[in-house]
C-alpha cells in the first residue's frame, strides 16, 4: 500500500472519529434545545425541530413575576464567583508553601491531600449538615461557598504544586537578592507565570456550583436560597406542574457563563492541564 493512500486512509478514519464523537457530544445539546422552544409544558409530542417552535419559555423564566429563574441564576453565579476567587486564593498559598518551603509534615500533608480527593463531597453528607446547623450555616450561601473551597482544595493543590515545581526556584533566588519577600515573590513573580495553572483552577471550581445539587439541596431550604440546580428540580418534581419544556430553557441558559469563562481563559487552559502533572 503507498503511503498516500495510507494518508488518505487514516486522515478518513480520523475525520469520521471526529464526526461521530460530535454527534455524540451535539446530540444532546440539540435535544435539550429543542425541547426548550416546543409548545406546551410537556415531551409528549417531542420532536428534534419542533413544528411550532415558541420562545415563550425564554420569556416566562425571565419575567420575575412568574418565575424565581433570575433569582436562582444570580443566587449560583455569586456563589460561583465567590468560591472561584477563593479557592484561587486559598489554593496558590497552599500550593506555594507545599512548592517553596521544606517543614515537619510537609510530605504526610500531601499524601493526606491524596487521600481526601479520593472521598466525594455527598459521602459526608451527615456530618456537613450537622457541622452547618451547628455554626448557623444551614439555607446560608456561605455554608455551600465554604463547603466548595474546601472540598477543591485537595485537588487543585496537588496540581497548583506542580505547576509552582516547574517555576525555576533561581528566580526566587534573585529576587530575594533584590531584596524581596516572600509575598512580593509570590504576587508579584510566580503568580504571574502561573497564569495557565490559575485558569484551569479558575475554570474547575466556577464549575462546581453550577453542576452541585446534593449539597445545595441539603443546606438550602427557601426558594429565595435556591441555586439553579435545586430551583430547576423543584420545577419538574412539583406534583401537578412539571414544566420540563421551561427547564430545558433553564438548562440552556447555564451553559452561557461557562462557556464565557472557558474561551477566555482558552489559550492558558492545555498548558496549564499538561504542565501541572510535574513531579515534585
Amino acid at each position: 500500500m503507498s503511503m498516500k493512500r495510507q494518508r488518505i486512509i487514516r486522515l478518513t478514519l480520523s475525520y469520521l472519529v471526529v464526526a461521530i464523537m460530535s454527534v455524540i457530544i451535539l446530540y444532546p445539546i440539540l435535544w435539550v434545545f429543542g425541547a426548550s422552544i416546543s409548545p406546551g409544558s410537556t415531551l409528549s409530542n417531542f420532536s428534534l425541530i419542533p413544528e411550532n417552535p415558541t420562545w415563550a419559555h425564554y420569556r416566562e423564566i425571565f419575567n420575575l413575576n412568574e418565575s424565581s429563574y433570575m433569582i436562582w441564576y444570580w443566587n449560583t453565579l455569586k456563589i460561583c464567583i465567590i468560591t472561584m476567587l477563593g479557592s484561587v486564593l486559598t489554593i496558590s498559598l497552599m500550593a506555594y508553601a507545599f512548592s517553596r518551603y521544606r517543614f515537619w509534615g510537609r510530605k504526610n500533608g500531601l499524601i493526606v491531600f491524596l487521600i481526601l480527593q479520593m472521598i466525594p463531597n455527598f459521602a459526608a453528607l451527615i456530618a456537613i449538615f450537622v457541622l452547618a446547623n451547628v455554626t448557623g450555616l444551614v439555607n446560608s450561601h456561605w455554608g455551600l461557598i465554604l463547603i466548595y473551597i474546601g472540598g477543591a482544595i485537595p485537588m487543585n493543590t496537588w496540581l497548583m504544586k506542580g505547576y509552582f515545581d516547574s517555576i525555576p526556584r533561581e528566580l526566587d533566588e534573585s529576587a530575594r537578592m533584590d531584596g524581596a519577600g516572600h509575598l512580593r515573590i509570590f504576587w508579584q513573580i510566580i503568580m504571574p507565570l502561573a497564569r495557565p495553572m490559575v485558569a484551569v483552577v479558575s475554570v474547575f471550581t466556577f464549575i462546581i456550583p453550577f453542576t452541585d445539587f446534593i449539597l445545595a439541596k441539603v443546606l438550602l431550604r427557601t426558594e429565595e436560597q435556591y441555586t439553579l440546580a435545586v430551583g430547576l428540580y423543584e420545577l419538574v418534581a412539583r406534583e401537578y406542574g412539571s414544566e420540563y419544556t421551561t427547564f430545558a430553557a433553564g438548562s440552556i441558559l447555564i451553559a452561557i457563563p461557562i462557556a464565557i469563562l472557558f474561551l477566555s481563559f482558552q489559550k492558558y487552559f492545555v498548558s496549564g492541564l499538561t504542565a501541572g502533572g510535574t513531579k515534585g
